[in-house]
């Protein structure tokens, strides 16, 4: 299964203002526009596969500018849209039925409070076969029906519920909809899963979330900016690992990818590097991937001697899939010998070419046991290794 994304951004949004402050999508919330920090949350979704998103003719260069500095922002397509909501979707799911997904999910750029757990439970319902599934909250507040500014009878709310996006389906089924809806002239459905339920597909209900808010009105976007401003702090997160090997008889140890000749190596399955292994550990721990032996287990024949850095490189790609950007690593080395610091600034270039980031981000430091313990004794080495990484779409 590859799921799609389709986000929907033609519209000109009225109500939000004055034309001159441009449409809603383009607005600054936070000190960002409003489709990046949507399309945010959907580039660091693991699952996320092609994304399409529909603008109007006359936005080109506002899209271009405020998506300009969204990581992945050379995965997302373009694609005009038409008059209506309804045709605008159309022309999105046009464009995905030749990306070869499955599956799409078709989404409210004015929507950018989107998360990571609504997506996981909306897919979750896909991957269990449903062929539409609409997130949505039930109705809390007592509901009138009112004509000419009188009340004329309170609704039952039981079993009502506000539907949201992403809006989400197999996407043979929504596209055949789509086009037989427009080839029979309905333009006229407010949401996807009503052209489904006129096409007699069976939507089923996942929870949605209350963060997931459409900015409608100025007031909206008011808020949000405020919200965010006031909230909106960096997913900072700090990872620590720790490791240890044995010494024993040989002509050299490697630590942070770096052979130093010894008459002393390391006993392990892979080439027993401490410092990358540490580290691996650290990186895993800041978006909760377990650690080195669930990725990497010394039960596996294909580890008997490999290169740390293969593992160093794995973790560092698991973050990035999971939306991290890694800012800091820092590997604290404890031996006796060999002595690392002519080895230093090699082992942190290895670090930082591993990684995919800069040499003044790859800290290594070194120190004696003072002659105490195994350490002391020569009898192993020991390594101790912090990562710090931020990460995005946790908004």
């Amino acid at each position: 299964m590859q799921i799609g994304v389709v986000i929907v951004a033609a519209g000109r949004g009225e109500r939000a203002g004055t034309p001159s402050e441009g449409p809603k999508q383009y607005r600054m919330i936070g000190g960002r526009p409003v489709i990046a920090r949507t399309l945010d949350a959907f580039l660091s979704w693991p699952k996320t596969g092609p994304v399409v998103v529909v603008i109007h003719r006359d936005d080109v260069g506002l899209f271009n500018g405020a998506t300009a500095a969204v990581a992945g922002i050379e995965r997302v397509t373009t694609t005009f849209g038409g008059a209506t909501r309804q045709q605008s979707v159309l022309a999105g799911l046009k464009v995905m039925a030749g990306t070869g997904a499955t599956h799409v999910m078709i989404h409210d750029a004015a929507r950018p409070f989107i998360d990571h757990p609504l997506l996981e439970r909306v897919a979750t319902l896909l991957e269990a076969g449903n062929e539409a599934v609409l997130p949505a909250l039930a109705v809390a507040d007592t509901l009138k029906r009112g004509t000419e500014g009188r009340v004329q009878e309170t609704v039952a709310r039981a079993d009502l519920y506000a539907a949201q996006t992403p809006q989400s389906f197999r996407l043979s089924p929504i596209l055949d909809a789509h086009e037989r809806a427009a080839a029979a002239g309905r333009n006229d459905f407010t949401d996807d899963c009503s052209i489904a339920e006129w096409a007699a597909i069976p939507v089923t209900l996942a929870e949605g979330s209350t963060d997931n808010i459409k900015l409608t009105v100025k007031r909206d976007i008011a808020m949000a900016d405020e919200r965010l401003s006031t909230h909106d702090l960096p997913d900072v997160r700090t990872g620590n690992g720790y490791d240890v090997h044995q010494l024993e008889p040989g002509d050299g140890v490697t630590l942070c990818g770096v052979l130093i000749p010894h008459d002393q190596t390391l006993k392990g399955h892979s080439d027993a590097d401490v410092g990358l292994h540490a580290l691996t550990d650290a990186l895993l721990a800041t978006c909760g991937a377990g650690d080195i032996g669930d990725h990497f287990p010394p039960s596996d024949p294909q580890w008997k001697g490999a290169a740390s850095r293969i593992f160093l490189a794995r973790a560092a790609e698991i973050v990035r899939e999971n939306g991290g950007t890694i800012m800091n690593a820092d590997v604290s080395l404890i031996a006796e010998a060999p002595k690392i610091g002519p080895h230093r600034q090699t082992m942190r270039e290895t670090m930082a070419d591993i990684l995919g980031i800069t040499v003044d981000r790859c800290s290594v430091k070194a120190t004696t046991n003072e002659m105490i313990g195994f350490v002391g004794r020569r009898e192993g080495i020991a390594a101790i290794a912090t990562a710090t990484v931020v990460y995005r779409g946790r908004a």
